[in-house]
């Protein structure tokens, strides 16, 4: 369809696969090249995706007109592709972590709304149907008062050989890479976080970065979030998050999502689980709907900023097991507003 908007993916590993499969049978975005520095990589994507294939970036850019780009690269390169794709008028829909620190962040942020583009990180939890319902529940007063929030993403993963427990690239372990998405998922139930609170478990792996930490949330009304990560254990769950209110509990699941009121001794099934490709099609679809000005972003340069400022303080907070404040310093300005980023952490005993 002519009228499909045309898409670039860079980076050809695991997560780029997802992708193809959610672009497949897409109506509003075609995927027309994908690049990667391992250009066999790249050629079996693009072949699957029927596509152009690049050993660079730079040169896709150079040579399509593209409206947009995924970027599914390691995140000690995000900066530099981002800013790149900006200047040259390309809308971003930019893999978790955004970037390694707020510095780099709040300049990728700025430079897009400089040349009048889109970023977007991705956040495919947000996407999901169940977690929708599940917002929806608890905006409606279902379960009364939420008091605590429970989220766990655990699986035993040989991580010796992948990127990901790079420090140098990735920007350390399970805390950045699989938190971020916990992260985003609090915020997006409990609004700004202003504390956090984090324990290291033991490396059983060897690995030179974090494999199991236990993550405490607090917002300014006090409302709780447990968050349990690691590459070395699978607590083997029905859910990943668990919502505890005054009146009742709502389960969301990888294969059904429910809730139970305290009133009640049964429990309702509102969803059929975590659906991977649906979150991700969603996404890649909201994506489009913002750049056609058709939509609003249901992850905004604000939560792509206030993720890593989170992840900063948590990290900041590992070396003393204290309760670490979110420190709102310095300020910078984000399509007209000003929103305020972290750059140290202040203890609290």
């Amino acid at each position: 369809m002519s009228n499909q908007l045309k898409f670039g993916i860079v980076g050809a590993g695991r997560i780029a696969q997802a992708y193809a499969e959610a672009f497949e049978g897409l109506e509003a975005a075609r995927v027309v090249a994908v690049s990667d520095v391992n250009h066999e990589a790249a050629q079996a994507l693009a072949e699957r995706l029927h596509c152009r294939a690049y050993s660079s970036h730079t040169a896709m850019a150079q040579e399509l007109s593209l409206d947009a780009v995924v970027v599914c690269t390691p995140p000690v390169t995000h900066r530099d592709i981002c800013l790149e794709l900006f200047e040259r008028g390309i809308h971003v829909l930019c893999e978790k972590p955004l970037s390694l620190n707020s510095a780099n962040a709040s300049l990728m942020i700025e430079t897009a709304r400089r040349y009048g583009v889109t970023l977007m990180m991705a956040s495919k939890f947000r996407y999901a149907e169940d977690v929708i319902r599940a917002r929806s529940l608890v905006a409606s007063g279902t379960i009364g008062e939420v008091v605590l929030l429970d989220n766990a993403f655990t699986s035993r993963v040989d991580m010796g050989s992948r990127w990901n427990s790079v420090p140098e690239i990735s920007g350390g372990g399970v805390l950045i890479d699989n938190g971020t998405h916990s992260v985003d998922l609090m915020r997006y139930f409990l609004g700004a976080l202003s504390e956090v609170h984090v324990v290291e478990g033991r490396r059983s792996q060897g690995l030179d970065v974090e494999e199991t930490v236990r993550l405490c949330v607090r917002n300014d009304e006090g409302v709780l979030g447990n968050i349990d990560l690691s590459w070395s254990i699978d607590k083997q769950l029905s859910g990943f998050l668990n919502i505890y209110g005054t009146e009742g509990i709502i389960s969301v699941g990888w294969k059904e999502s429910r809730y139970r009121l305290t009133s009640g001794r049964d429990w309702i099934v509102f969803g059929g689980g975590y659906d991977k490709v649906q979150s991700f099609r969603s996404q890649i679809n909201n994506f489009a709907e913002v750049i056609l000005g058709t939509g609003e972003p249901l992850t905004t340069p604000e939560d792509a900023m206030a993720s890593v400022q989170v992840i900063e303080a948590a990290y900041a907070g590992l070396c003393n097991c204290r309760w670490t404040k979110v420190e709102p310093s310095p300020a910078a300005v984000i399509a007209g507003r000003t929103v305020e980023f972290v750059t140290e952490a202040d203890t609290i005993a």
